[in-house]
């Protein structure tokens, strides 16, 4: 596939998706999508010139730092790649993407938080779970933390979020705690993303028309 310079129109490149689909499909526009593509282009041809997203690449855009583990970094990177084949290709990027946009559903949004706690896929999230994503968390915002501090937070949310007190939250579980605790959902949103356009506006194309 290789790297495209930015003169070329990614989006309708083969393998890359139809910008109208993929914007009736998500929560952007087609012009967002348009745009977002040079975003794409620029991780993906950040270490491996391959035209493709690899978890190297992902983490130093996210975190400036392609060599230092980071769990929080791959849990995000596995939903992503939705093919489950270690890379992520145009069209993963935007669908998965498009659950962080401002204009994305609350139930998207508190649906993908859901899979990114329920770390080993079970369909609940157990208190291990949660103390893992905690941490790790805090690790993302160098905030250093006692462990009995740490303990305090997770045992006070895993208690709040299973009301039922089985030991395990489930999706209805999680949905009432996120109405009642909205803040669990802030990183949930990208502000950004709405303005993509502006920051990427030599690559909009004048397809859209009525959008």
């Amino acid at each position: 596939m290789g790297c495209a310079s930015s003169s070329q129109f990614g989006p309708r490149a083969v393998g890359h998706g139809d910008p109208a689909v993929l914007a009736s499909d998500t929560s952007f526009t087609v012009n967002e999508v348009e745009a977002l593509y040079e975003l794409y282009r620029r991780m993906s041809c950040s270490i491996i010139k391959d035209g493709l997203i690899h978890k190297a690449e992902f983490q130093l855009a996210m975190f400036r730092n392609s060599k230092k583990a980071n769990f929080f970094a791959d849990r995000v990177f596995d939903l992503f790649d939705l093919k489950r084949n270690g890379v992520i290709d145009f069209e993963e990027f935007v669908r998965s993407l498009s659950v962080f946009h401002p204009r994305a559903p609350a139930s998207e949004k508190t649906a993908f938080a859901f899979k990114l706690y329920d770390l080993r896929g079970t369909g609940y999230i157990e208190k291990e779970e949660l103390r893992e994503m905690v941490l790790a968390l805090l690790d993302e915002s160098d905030l250093c933390l006692s462990d009995s501090v740490v303990e305090a937070i997770v045992d006070n949310t895993f208690n709040q979020a299973d009301s039922n007190g089985d030991g395990k939250i489930d999706p209805k579980e999680w949905e009432e705690f996120v109405k009642k605790n909205p803040a669990a959902l802030r990183n949930m949103s990208l502000p950004y993303l709405q303005d993509i356009t502006l920051a990427f506006p030599s690559f909009i194309m004048r397809s859209e028309a009525n959008d």
